[in-house]
């Protein structure tokens, strides 16, 4: 009961921890990040399984995921054991959820665009989006870096910041790994490639399912946000995301961008090139600007400022209540 009790605490010391310092490359330089280890496990299994004279490459993608999701549950359970059981444990539970969230380095990485654009104009920008997006960069122009990153920062707000937390208040420590590890293997693997289509399978679908109530929450938290920002739109945000989300080719990211774009009066998504090719999209608040500026990064991630707070305040509050 009195670890029960620690709970809010923990999500707190981890959300706060994380807003402070993100990820310190000084600790993960002396010990490996659990992202980094489930990277490794998921990189072994795709050149050992992945092979195209398999015949059986979607059999061997759900067995992977199998496997991925039981070790990760497993290690979760583990460490919160470990802290119900140890008088500073809840250190420990919160060291290893602030580790598994997003927030100061998402914001980070996305303001580096902003400043690269102002202060070295587009080879810059080019530079430091390259770092976040999976387009080529040299085929953007400043708009296109700035509607990269933006929609970056819409989608990993939702997988990066709220989905970590909603799983940890779904399924505890447990939850948290698992969705973390899942979220990994999607990245990895889970490409609409002819190297990754069959193989990627599983854990593509397994981490859209993960990710059906945070993305969604995800928009409706950007919706909330922007009426406290000043300058932010809530009503064409909710009319954006309502009309707009279910035409993305992603079942996830088309709700916080189309959330995000009708709050501050742009447009994202649409036609984009990867790898060499069009993908064709639909926009995401279409009635707003597709122009954007280095200006629109810097509101955008205020916005996102605004988003997390409200998350982690109402998280804890629900944490709080439940326990």
């Amino acid at each position: 009961m009195l670890f029960d009790i620690a709970l809010p605490a923990v999500l707190g010391a981890a959300l706060l921890l994380d807003a402070l310092i993100g990820d310190p490359r000084w600790l993960w330089s002396k010990i490996p990040h659990p992202v980094a280890l489930f990277g490794a496990l998921i990189g072994w299994a795709d050149r050992r399984l992945n092979r195209r004279d398999a015949d059986s490459r979607r059999l061997r993608s759900t067995l992977l995921l199998i496997a991925l999701v039981t070790l990760a549950g497993a290690i979760g359970s583990f460490f919160a054991w470990l802290s119900a059981v140890t008088v500073w444990g809840w250190m420990i539970e919160a060291v290893i959820a602030f580790s598994l969230i997003a927030q100061r380095d998402l914001y980070e990485h996305v303001r580096r665009v902003a400043v690269a654009l102002i202060n070295e104009g587009l080879p810059g920008g080019r530079r430091e989006v390259a770092m976040i997006v999976g387009r080529d960069p040299q085929a953007l122009d400043e708009g296109g870096v700035c509607r990269a990153a933006i929609e970056s920062l819409a989608e990993n707000f939702a997988d990066g910041v709220v989905a970590p937390v909603f799983w940890y208040l779904v399924a505890g420590l447990p939850g948290l790994v698992i969705y973390k590890a899942v979220n990994t293997a999607d990245s990895m693997i889970g490409h609409k490639t002819d190297h990754y289509l069959a193989f990627g399978w599983a854990s593509a679908r397994f981490d859209d399912l993960l990710n059906l109530v945070p993305s969604r929450l995800s928009g409706l938290i950007f919706i909330v946000a922007s009426v406290a920002m000043p300058g932010g739109d809530p009503k064409e945000a909710a009319i954006a995301m309502w009309r707009d989300a279910p035409g993305h080719k992603s079942p996830s990211a088309g709700w916080p961008e189309a959330a995000l774009a009708g709050a501050l009066g742009i447009a994202l998504a649409g036609p984009r090139r990867y790898h060499g090719e069009m993908v064709r999209d639909a926009w995401m608040g279409r009635n707003g600007r597709a122009r954007c500026t280095a200006a629109d990064i810097q509101r955008s991630l205020a916005l996102y400022v605004y988003a997390c707070v409200l998350w982690g305040l109402t998280a804890i509050a629900v944490l709080t209540w439940a326990v």
